[in-house]
């Protein structure tokens, strides 16, 4: 009874446009004087141990370092990279938009970031190519599924902050997932561009010669996630060393190889990251507090309970996980969602026999397309926003695109190695 009232209140609040973390500790301070006999002094000092943790320096890191490459010019010389090598195909700058999203995912993290920068530069460029600005906004939403499955992810530090799981293994585990997703998009507007007559972005191939051009000219940005990958499994450096280590790397190359900003960008450009940090930390600080309610109402064995009492069955478990986290992530920011619900089913995946890592990652690309998702997922109305798409053509468009990713999550969810072979070998 107090778990239903509980999950009616904080709906409620979220019905009333209260932000997330502010539901999060009313429920919980709430709980606190009136079931479990606590007051501010426990809420204080939750609030501030749950920030408490080495691994979370790692995301103002990576934040920073995201917000620095956006800004440095690393994205138009992706974007030219990109139109070299697929531009020739039919529906090429869809396709220049989702292989773009596959390399700048490895040094954004960020859904929201990925699809605003290809809102902004592809997008009026495919409109005057033919492209509906439904399908440019469509594609740009849906490529930006992409950068929270591949390192450096916000979404996967928090998952094994949470828990307990390695980063390590879990950015490496969203290797084969993110191409996964690369090629379910890019064959989805293979098939697009011959019914509706897309065109081409190029009219030849390129050359051998053209591609090491374009190769050499972006071959310093395309180390950060080689940087990322071999520091990692080498042992050099921590998630949180190797975030520090790429804000310094992304500085030298803006300021002084590419040239797209000085030092007097900098103060603006810390001024974004600590607005984006202090956003998710609020939220990480607040959901501790909440987790002192999730401990005394025994949330995750009364889920369990509920879950195992439908079926012992894992596939029909997991189906049934599948569908609520897609449904949730509709409607709640995927930061927020995370930090409530893995301490509730981390355990019951490791009951029904799920490796941790492969359960990181679907629940990563689960929240992932909810937030890509009318009527709330936050991506769109980030495109939406800057592309002036009307929402139902957008949805319109999207579909095709929707169902190519929910295939893709069945698949790492009823094939493991998809996400655990890799962290095995390395």
């Amino acid at each position: 009874m107090t778990l239903a009232l509980l999950i009616a209140i904080m709906l409620g609040l979220l019905a009333l446009r209260v932000p997330v973390w502010a539901a999060l500790l009313a429920i919980s301070v709430g709980y606190l004087v009136f079931e479990g006999g606590g007051g501010g002094p426990q809420v204080v000092q939750r609030l501030t141990s749950g920030l408490d943790s080495f691994p979370l320096l790692a995301v103002p890191f990576f934040i920073l370092a995201g917000v620095i490459m956006a800004g440095g010019g690393v994205a138009e010389r992706m974007m030219g990279f990109a139109t070299t090598l697929v531009g020739h195909f039919r529906g090429g700058l869809a396709q220049v938009n989702v292989l773009n999203s596959l390399m700048i995912g490895g040094m954004s993290g960020s859904a929201n970031a990925d699809a605003a920068i290809d809102a902004k530069i592809l997008v009026p460029i495919m409109r005057k190519q033919g492209y509906t600005n439904a399908f440019a906004s469509a594609i740009s939403v849906a490529s930006g599924s992409i950068s929270p499955i591949l390192p450096p992810s916000i979404g996967l530090i928090l998952y094994g902050v949470l828990g307990g799981v390695s980063i390590g293994d879990l950015f490496i585990g969203g290797v084969l997932p993110g191409i996964l997703i690369a090629i379910a998009l890019s064959t989805t507007v293979w098939v697009l561009a011959r019914v509706h007559n897309f065109p081409r972005a190029n009219e030849r191939r390129p050359t051998l010669r053209e591609i090491w051009r374009g190769f050499r000219r972006t071959f310093a940005a395309l180390l950060m996630p080689v940087l990322l990958l071999v520091g990692l499994r080498m042992g050099i450096m921590t998630p949180t060393e190797l975030g520090a280590v790429l804000v310094v790397y992304a500085l030298i190359l803006s300021i002084f190889v590419y040239k797209n900003i000085t030092w007097r960008d900098i103060p603006n450009l810390l001024r974004e990251a600590v607005l984006i940090t202090g956003v998710v930390m609020i939220i990480i600080a607040a959901a501790s507090v909440f987790a002192i309610v999730v401990a005394y109402e025994r949330i995750p064995d009364q889920l369990s309970g509920l879950l195992l009492g439908i079926s012992d069955n894992p596939v029909i478990v997991m189906l049934i996980i599948n569908l609520i986290l897609l449904v949730l992530g509709i409607f709640l920011e995927s930061s927020s969602l995370m930090i409530i619900l893995v301490p509730v089913l981390a355990p019951l995946a490791v009951q029904l026999g799920i490796d941790p890592v492969q359960f990181g990652i679907i629940i990563v690309l689960n929240l992932s397309i909810g937030s890509l998702t009318p009527p709330v997922g936050t991506v769109v109305y980030t495109v939406a926003a800057i592309t002036r798409v009307s929402i139902p053509a957008f949805v319109r468009a999207f579909i095709p695109l929707f169902l190519a990713l929910v295939a893709v999550l069945l698949a790492v969810t009823f094939i493991p190695v998809l996400s655990t072979w890799l962290p095995a070998v390395l």
